[in-house]
């Protein structure tokens, strides 16, 4: 899960670059959805990377614009699975 803060506040110049360059997202990560706040200042991100580098790559090609948190998530079901012999 990636939590994208727009520098300034401001997602005009994310935006164009989306508009003109696309997602810009190497081979190996799969966009999933994305949602963004209502005050457009940020946007939740779910992506899909077998290996981090191709996620760090990604960010790689935005962080002039964005200020990024990134996090390692499980499913719902996988994390009840994993938490099951507990109960």
């Amino acid at each position: 899960m990636i939590i994208e803060h727009f520098k300034n506040r401001d997602p005009l110049p994310v935006y164009r670059r989306f508009q003109d360059r696309g997602r810009l997202t190497p081979e190996g990560l799969r966009y999933v959805s994305s949602w963004v706040d209502e005050k457009l200042e940020r946007c939740f991100q779910l992506m899909e990377a077998e290996d981090r580098r191709h996620l760090d790559e990604w960010v790689g090609n935005w962080n002039d614009l964005v200020e990024f948190e990134v996090y390692a998530v499980v499913s719902s079901k996988e994390a009840a699975e994993r938490i099951s012999s507990l109960l």
